[in-house]
């Protein structure tokens, strides 16, 4: 059957999507599968920098669609992980660069080789979010647990079953449990009850996040703190294996809900 390509995407920007796409890619790959991380966000090319692979780009996945070179000259290996590629974006084309069919084309081409695809989405709902995912069979929608946020992840949901994605699952990032106890942030039943789809994953705040971002060393390549964990933990529910969720929920300001509901539409 070939990979299973999986569009990683959210409402809005600045939630962690890229530092997700990073880390499931390695955690995903140290477990034995052959993995491709694909930097979908024309234009604002970040994955190669989160992965520490900035400096090897020599072609993009531009490149192979115009048939400026062959696909294996575009993929990244990663040294560090065995069975891990970057397929980076062009960063001085825009999103209308690449269409629906040419993203199926790109998808086509990559499903033989691999176990699995990860496609880093565009934020947002606009034209390069559609394109970017046209590929994909299945969604991992990336939230924190702010109104906003929710807000925006709703919407995407929306959108991503109105293309037939399926499943679609979610990972709420930069969770505080001790902001939700003091009803300062919204409780993981919370989320789950306006965004109503599978939750596969919670990660918690994590300083070490931003510091192995601007090292170029995702924190699944070792497993030393809990974000780390928690995003193994994802690629190993990918993969079909029960694993429990972390303990993170300390209680919940339930009542917060009610608050905010108005904001979102009914599902």
């Amino acid at each position: 059957m070939g990979a299973r390509i999986i569009v990683v995407t959210s409402g809005k920007g600045g939630v962690g999507k890229t530092t997700s796409t990073a880390n499931i890619a390695v955690a995903l790959a140290k477990s034995g599968k052959k993995v491709v991380a694909v930097d979908a966000d024309i234009g604002l090319r970040n994955l190669d920098v989160v992965m520490g692979l900035e400096n090897r780009v020599v072609f993009n996945f531009i490149d192979v669609i115009e048939k400026n070179c062959r696909l294996n000259q575009a993929l990244v290996r990663d040294k560090r992980v065995e069975n891990l590629f970057l397929l980076p974006a062009a960063q001085t084309r825009t999103k209308d660069a690449v269409n629906t069919e040419q993203m199926m084309e790109l998808c086509a081409l990559l499903r033989p080789d691999f176990d699995f695809v990860l496609l880093d989405c565009p934020a947002g709902i606009e034209g390069g979010f559609k394109n970017a995912a046209a590929g994909a069979d299945e969604a991992l929608v990336v939230t924190t647990p702010e109104v906003p946020s929710v807000r925006d992840a709703d919407r995407i949901i929306g959108m991503l079953e109105s293309m037939g994605k399926s499943p679609i699952r979610l990972i709420i990032n930069r969770f505080r449990a001790n902001m939700v106890q003091d009803g300062d942030m919204l409780a993981r039943e919370d989320i789950l009850d306006i965004l109503s789809i599978k939750l596969i994953g919670i990660v918690p705040e994590d300083d070490g996040v931003i510091k192995s971002s601007n090292r170029g060393e995702p924190l699944t390549f070792g497993l030393n703190s809990p974000a780390a964990q928690a995003y193994a933990n994802i690629a190993e529910r990918l993969q079909g294996r029960d694993v429990p969720l972390m303990e993170l929920d300390v209680g919940g300001a339930r009542g917060f809900l009610s608050q905010i509901k108005r904001f979102f539409r009914l599902r």
